[in-house]
């Protein structure tokens, strides 16, 4: 991984309600977003790493390995429709405040290994990491929700794709109402664990990516 000029986060506080604000570094000054953006609630993203690997060790016999990041990344933005060509992806890990890194992906230290880092793959072109803590001025709820609400606004972003806590019902309902009126043009992927009813997105399952990333092979699975 290489240090980029990425995305700074700032929230501020107008009529009641935070808000996050965005920030373009590079120097046109300009806010860009990429044509691929995926949405990450990066605790639920360990935690359901963390089930497979404990559920596949005793199903195959072995030791799994932590996720490979950039490997899961690919899968994510594979399934979220996007095709060989150089492009650029951004990848936006929101987690709680007090969480530091992930203990089931490598790398996994949010500050020293991921935010403002990105690597280059050879068929899809480089993925660029930024993170979002959540805490006391904002919930992750609101901050996962805030950021879909401005992303659908922005016309260059081409393909959405967002990996919700699936277990929060409420947040699931949000995130299908906010999706309705969705922009036709826009390919966007709600990833989860389970099916969802409905709603103006595709949908794939969470577990085959994170599979791919733990280098869990269909033929081991009996």
């Amino acid at each position: 991984m290489r240090v980029v000029k990425i995305i700074g986060w700032f929230l501020i506080y107008i009529e009641k309600k935070w808000y996050i604000c965005i920030m373009n570094i590079p120097e046109t000054g300009n806010i860009k977003w990429s044509e691929t953006v995926i949405i990450v609630d990066a605790d639920f993203l360990d935690h359901v790493a963390f089930d497979l690997i404990v559920n596949f060790e005793r199903m195959i016999g072995r030791r799994i390995p932590q996720a490979d990041m950039a490997q899961w990344a690919v899968c994510a933005a594979l399934d979220g429709g996007l095709r060989p060509g150089t492009h650029e992806t951004q990848v936006v890990l929101i987690h709680d405040a007090g969480s530091r890194m992930m203990a089931n992906f490598a790398p996994a230290d949010y500050e020293a290994e991921l935010d403002g880092k990105a690597f280059a793959d050879e068929q899809l072109g480089e993925f660029v990491f930024s993170h979002i803590p959540s805490g006391e001025m904002a919930a992750k709820r609101d901050i996962i929700l805030d950021l879909l609400s401005t992303l659908l606004g922005h016309e260059e972003v081409k393909r959405l794709v967002i990996v919700p806590d699936d277990q929060d019902a409420e947040l699931m309902d949000i995130v299908r109402s906010t999706l309705r009126n969705a922009d036709d043009d826009k390919r966007i992927t709600v990833m989860a664990m389970q099916p969802m009813m409905g709603g103006n997105f595709r949908q794939e399952i969470l577990g085959y990516s994170l599979m791919k990333a733990l280098g869990i092979e269909s033929n081991e699975i009996k």
